[in-house]
């Protein structure tokens, strides 16, 4: 795809069963759709994802129209242009803490604070070892400016709470 190309970022959700993705394959192939990108899981017996197509402008609409053909699937797509993203330095957050109502907002609320961007983010919990308490574990992909004070950024995350566990590495190459 040239620069200036066109996307479609699909949303799906339905109950899950075998076949689900090679049918929405099916679908974005036979309409001209190159499949880029996708995350997907299984969530309490439903299955979620979100795709990136690829696709030419006079194609997107005849896509559209044969997703929502696909039985038991709630489908939205909305088309979008290349993003021009400015020069940004990536980082990975990994957190560990016990669980409570309102971690992730906190946690997003300091990353907003220091103008960083969660570009993908994955959540689960878990017991402890040795207490059995729930913990919550999250893993992120983040872009924030070149200049960012990552120990500044860390020692906030660390003051949500006291038995939060912060690791931010940064990935030095800059993204144009």
């Amino acid at each position: 795809m040239t620069p200036s190309a066109s996307f479609i970022v699909l949303t799906i959700i339905g109950d899950d069963r075998p076949g689900l993705v090679g049918e929405l394959a099916a679908a974005i192939s036979a309409n001209q759709g190159n499949w880029l990108e996708s995350s997907m899981a299984h969530l309490a017996g439903k299955f979620a994802g979100i795709v990136k197509v690829g696709i030419a402008p006079q194609h997107a609409e005849k896509l559209q129209q044969a997703l929502a053909q696909l039985n038991g699937l709630k489908i939205t797509g909305e088309l979008a242009q290349a993003d021009a993203r400015t020069t940004a330095r990536r980082l990975k957050l990994s957190l560990v803490g016990h669980d409570r109502i309102g971690i992730v907002r906190e946690v997003s609320k300091v990353l907003a604070e220091h103008a960083v961007n969660v570009e993908n983010l994955e959540t689960y919990t878990s017991s402890a070892p040795m207490s059995a308490e729930t913990l919550f574990h999250a893993n992120a992909e983040l872009t924030a400016a070149a200049n960012l004070d990552a120990r500044a950024l860390t020692s906030e995350l660390e003051r949500i709470s006291n038995d939060l566990m912060v690791d931010i590495t940064l990935d030095e190459t800059i993204r144009s």
